[in-house]
C-alpha cells in the first residue's frame, strides 16, 4: 500500500508512532496547514498537562518535517475542493483545514494519508488512502 511519497494528514502525525509504517509512505511529507493545525493546540488547551502534550507534539513536527507549502497551485486547487464541498452541503468551516490539506495534496499530485478518511468525502481528483489507528 505505501507510496514512494505521499502527504499525511494531520491526525496521522499525531499518531505517527502507533501506526504501522506498512499504511504510510515511504516518504511522510506534511502541509504547512497541518503545521498551522498543530500550532493551534496548545494555544486552546485549558488543561497544563495537555497544553505541554501539544506542544511537544508541535515541535517533534517542526524537527521531524519541513512543511510543503500552501503555494498558488495549492490556492487553485482549494477553488475546486470547496466548491465541491459546498454543493455537497458539507459544513465548509467546519473541515477548512482538511480542505487545505487535500487541496495541498491534489496540487501537488501526492496521495493523502488520513486517519479520518470521511473527513475528505466527495472531494474529487483527491487520491484518499485510509490508515487504521490501532
Amino acid at each position: 500500500m505505501s507510496d514512494e511519497r505521499g502527504l499525511i494528514d494531520t491526525n496521522v502525525v499525531l499518531l505517527l508512532g502507533r501506526l504501522d509504517p506498512a499504511d504510510l509512505p515511504d516518504e511522510p511529507l506534511v502541509s504547512a496547514v497541518t503545521m498551522a493545525e498543530l500550532s493551534v493546540g496548545p494555544l486552546v488547551a485549558d488543561d497544563p498537562a495537555e497544553r505541554a502534550a501539544r506542544q511537544a507534539h508541535l515541535q517533534q513536527a517542526e524537527a521531524d518535517f519541513d512543511p510543503l507549502p500552501f503555494d498558488s497551485a495549492a490556492a487553485r486547487a482549494f477553488g475546486a475542493v470547496a466548491a465541491e464541498l459546498r454543493r455537497a452541503g458539507r459544513k465548509r468551516s467546519a473541515r477548512a483545514f482538511d480542505a487545505l490539506i487535500a487541496s495541498t495534496a491534489i496540487a501537488q499530485g501526492l496521495p493523502l494519508y488520513t486517519c479520518n478518511a470521511a473527513d475528505f468525502e466527495g472531494i474529487g481528483g483527491l487520491d484518499l488512502r485510509a490508515v487504521e489507528t490501532p
